[in-house]
């Protein structure tokens, strides 16, 4: 049994530059991906709910990023937690965003990056976004029951990879930035110095 990473892995994974790999999404993939939606838009408050106790139960580590989930310990009180919910609903109507761009790159591209950028300044790290897509995928699979096959499977974990691997050059972009800004903002900004007599 992998980790979560592992198992989110698909075939379609190419070269990896600077530890992201390059993913491509197929016509077929894009195809299952926007059938399978159609199902799975009918419990998108479920998939939500479900998506984030999972990810809480498989990987508490992650509820320190979330400042208003990190203290609750009771998963029953989390399944309930309003601001669970509507972030759980905020996390689908992204997808419910990717799956209708599928078939502009361009476009899907930049609200990836704009996510991934996002994430910094919401200080979250790339270390867990790929834990969201597993979770999804252990989600989803009993909403979509004999519809779920192989090529489902690898459709989304391609999908996710590819959000993963941009959202991760938004957050790197978004630090470099920040870093530039701060340090161009020093230089604009002489020390003052104390005359001394």
């Amino acid at each position: 049994m992998g980790c979560a990473i592992s198992g989110l892995v698909p075939k379609q994974v190419g070269d990896v530059i600077d530890d992201v790999p390059i993913v491509h999404l197929t016509d077929e993939h894009k195809e299952i991906i926007k059938e399978t939606w159609k199902v799975i838009q009918e419990n998108i408050a479920k998939v939500g709910i479900i998506m984030f106790v999972g990810l809480f139960e498989t990987h508490p580590e992650c509820k320190d990023v979330f400042f208003l989930f990190r203290d609750v310990e009771d998963l029953e009180r989390l399944r309930n937690n309003k601001e669970l919910q509507t972030h759980g609903l905020r996390i689908m109507h992204f997808i419910e965003k990717s799956v209708a761009r599928l078939n502009q790159m361009e476009r899907l591209d930049q609200l990836i990056l704009d996510l991934g950028k996002s994430h910094y300044r919401y200080n979250s790290p790339p270390k867990y976004y790929m834990y969201v897509g597993a979770e999804f995928i252990r989600a989803v699979q009993p909403i979509l029951k004999d519809n779920w096959t192989s090529e489902v499977e690898e459709a989304w974990k391609t999908l996710f990879l590819y959000i993963t691997s941009i959202m991760k050059q938004g957050y790197v972009e978004e630090e470099k930035n920040q870093r530039n800004t701060m340090a161009n903002s020093r230089r604009e900004r002489p020390e003052k110095r104390l005359n001394v007599i």
